[in-house]
């Protein structure tokens, strides 16, 4: 297929990216690198520098595309709440120029790269896709508004889409992984304390309802994650959005996390109790049951020492790459 990859020099999209040409797809890359890294985009991929919502237009009256995997978006929830007008602008009005450009060039293919977020606080676990929706910040607002965009437009355009609710997306793959400026996620905060590019990690909160007091998050490999995007891409069918949540089903705990991440690297990783943050539920976990059983999906790299051993080898071998080490 000749696909159209949005947000292909982040973390995920330039992963799923090099996983598309792998199995013989042919890739054309849009990112703006606000977030992206240019060393992340795939040498065989073709890449046009730019925001989403002035090319895609552009890019798709080409012709000949069969599909589209949507990524580019904003993705800081603390930030989504300081500055929302961002996130409904890049996020909303972006995601619906690009379907829009879809519509006018033919292209009746998409895979939208959704998230946990959209269900905010969740009264059980683990999540199905029919819990109620009632995301908790503007980001996961954002994010269920595309969905209900894209659902509108299979019905009244014929569009096959599939969103995929992305649970702690962690790994690497190769020479590709999480390298960001500003990085919230707790596996690269915690490596970067073995690296020494600071002096100890934060535990916020440990008296919650869990087994150690610490919060529990359910992390699903970025390969494995890859892989569902190419299996969703290969069986949309017009006229037909569907919604899956991609998660191991296991959930780990931050004082498990830090734990193995110290095993991992053989430091001692200082940590710290800190406060709550407001709005962090106890547990989230995925129940990735439905896309197991309609698309076939088989996660194999689901355990926590395989993703933490893949973050570390990518991220040791960074050096003077890595955002962190300049701070």
């Amino acid at each position: 297929m000749k696909l159209l990859v949005t947000g292909g020099a982040g973390y995920v999209g330039s992963v799923c990216a090099a996983v598309l040409l792998e199995a013989g797809h042919e890739v054309t890359i849009i990112d703006n690198f606000t977030t992206g890294n240019r060393e992340a985009v795939p040498a065989n991929a073709r890449l046009v520098e730019g925001d989403v919502a002035d090319v895609a237009d552009e890019v798709l009256s080409e012709g000949g595309f069969d599909g589209v995997v949507h990524f580019a978006a904003r993705s800081l929830v603390g930030e989504s709440v300081e500055i929302p007008a961002d996130y409904w602008e890049h996020n909303v009005v972006t995601s619906l120029k690009l379907l829009n450009a879809m519509r006018a060039h033919g292209v009746n293919n998409l895979v939208f790269s959704s998230t946990a977020a959209t269900y905010g606080e969740p009264q059980q676990v683990p999540i199905t896709e029919d819990m109620p929706t009632q995301p908790t910040n503007p980001y996961g607002a954002s994010k269920l508004s595309i969905d209900y965009i894209i659902t509108s437009f299979a019905k009244a355009y014929g569009l096959g889409a599939t969103s995929l609710r992305y649970f702690n997306v962690a790994g690497a793959y190769g020479l590709i992984g999480e390298n960001r400026e500003v990085e919230t996620h707790l596996i690269p905060l915690v490596l970067q304390v073995a690296l020494s590019h600071r002096d100890k990690i934060f535990m916020f909160g440990d008296d919650y309802p869990t087994t150690d007091g610490t919060a529990v998050r359910d992390y699903i490999h970025i390969r494995d994650l890859a892989e569902a995007h190419l299996l969703a891409l290969e069986s949309n069918e017009p006229g037909t959005h569907r919604i899956y949540n991609l998660g191991s089903g296991d959930g780990y705990s931050v004082k498990q996390v830090i734990e193995m991440c110290r095993e991992v690297t053989g430091h001692e990783i200082p940590a710290e109790i800190a406060p709550r943050r407001a709005g962090d539920p106890a547990t989230l976990v995925a129940s990735s049951e439905k896309i197991k059983a309609e698309l076939g999906w088989n996660p194999t790299r689901t355990d926590l020492r395989t993703i933490v051993t893949d973050a570390w080898n990518f991220t040791k071998q960074l050096g003077d790459k890595s955002h962190s080490a300049k701070r």
